[in-house]
């Protein structure tokens, strides 16, 4: 299993990631409240400001503190060494 490093130590599996989005958007804050109404809500951003939303298959919503173009690139990375493989 591959794991993408999403800031201050914390992992996500990348097989389950879904899509890397930005929070400024209404309907992404929508997403975010009704994640958090649900208990579905993990936010791995420590304090920091938002900068990224993980939509994960398990219907899981991760807030990251890691600009969306980095976490899009440690993921991509992931992605084509799995082809290699």
């Amino acid at each position: 299993m591959k794991l993408i490093n999403i800031g201050f130590g914390s992992m996500v599996a990348a097989g389950r990631l879904l899509a890397i989005v930005a929070p400024d958007s209404a309907p992404i804050k929508r997403v975010i409240q009704e994640a958090r109404d649900r208990g579905m809500l993990i936010d791995a951003s420590y304090g920091r400001k938002t900068q990224a939303v993980l939509l994960m298959d398990t219907d899981h919503v991760i807030l990251s503190a890691i600009p969306t173009e980095t976490l899009c690139d440690r993921w991509m990375d992931k992605q084509e060494k799995k082809e290699e493989a």
